[in-house]
């Protein structure tokens, strides 16, 4: 849930767009939090570049009095859970999240009415409300290691991602009951069109995120969160790489490994689809506005953010 108090008023933007930012950083003593996936620009002016995981950490750590969020709506509410007193923006109200959408908290509430005696891990790609219906939160990065440490005797319904799901259960040997959302994102990866650049590039090594569906997974060399995949290519022997994530990490991947070669893993029908609607929403110049003016601010009435608050801390501690 967020709210703003007005729309950013679009006039007299500063030619030298980074030094504006960071004029207004040092003078709000605001953290800029950027997601992998965001507009390159944006991951350059970023004081902390991360996955879900990493970007939680992160905001649970800061000293600043304003976090400045580069992602996506549910970014923005753990941020804020996690910092109720301090003011937290995000560039465009309007980005959200396939995945999170996915999950309405009333069809939520009425799903985990089935299943009384299960434990709820939800993987952190939900809304606030959803957190709060949850007893443990997961991201890609830990959401097999969180499901090991939860007792075998104890079933588990996890949510919302159907494929990180799929793909957990098979590392855990776990039956989970699965809500069925996706994003829209790691659908549209075409397994013909991968199996087609593998031919023609048979040095390549296919990476993947576990959102991905199972007939792309097959194919993969490796598998992991943005941050696992982002390490791997940067320590693999491997010089080519086909991704199969959204294509923002490969700016992190081409900086952090210039020698070597790294390849979109195309989408269905030739589209752009590869690419988050959403994510692309946030872009520099929106970025000055909202540390201009202050808004869009991301609120949460107190009792969701308390109930919320609890399985992102078990999060915390399982991931020490």
């Amino acid at each position: 849930m967020f709210t703003t108090l007005q729309k950013p008023v679009r006039s007299s933007l500063p030619d030298d767009l980074f030094t504006a930012i960071n004029d207004l950083k040092k003078k709000l003593n605001a953290v800029i939090l950027a997601h992998y996936y965001q507009d390159p620009d944006i991951q350059d002016i970023a004081d902390y570049i991360g996955d879900s995981l990493g970007l939680s950490r992160q905001a649970e750590r800061t000293s600043a009095d304003v976090i400045v969020f580069a992602g996506v709506h549910f970014m923005g509410e753990t941020a804020k859970i996690l910092n109720p007193d301090k003011l937290v923006l995000l560039p465009d109200l309007d980005a959200g999240c396939s995945l999170a959408d996915s999950c309405r908290p009333e069809e939520f509430a009425e799903f985990k009415a089935r299943y009384p005696d299960h434990l709820v891990v939800s993987y952190i790609n939900c809304s606030a409300e959803i957190k709060a219906m949850s007893d443990i939160i997961c991201t890609s990065s830990n959401a097999v290691d969180i499901v090991r440490q939860i007792p075998e005797n104890r079933p588990i319904i996890f949510a919302p991602d159907r494929n990180l799901g799929r793909y957990v259960m098979e590392q855990t040997g776990r039956d989970l009951v699965l809500w069925q959302g996706s994003c829209i994102v790691h659908e549209t990866f075409s397994e013909r069109a991968i199996v087609r650049l593998k031919v023609e590039r048979p040095d390549a090594s296919v990476i993947a995120h576990p959102e991905c569906e199972p007939p792309v997974l097959r194919h993969a060399d490796y598998i992991g969160s943005t941050t696992a995949l982002l390490k791997h290519a940067r320590q693999s022997s491997g010089k080519t790489f086909i991704v199969a994530t959204e294509p923002g990490i490969i700016h992190q991947m081409r900086k952090e490994a210039p020698d070597k070669t790294f390849i979109p893993a195309p989408a269905m029908n030739h589209c752009a689809c590869n690419e988050c609607p959403y994510m692309r929403l946030n872009t520099l110049e929106k970025l000055y506005l909202c540390m201009r003016d202050k808004t869009p601010e991301i609120t949460l009435p107190e009792a969701i953010r308390e109930k919320a608050l609890r399985p992102i801390q078990r999060m915390l501690e399982m991931s020490a």
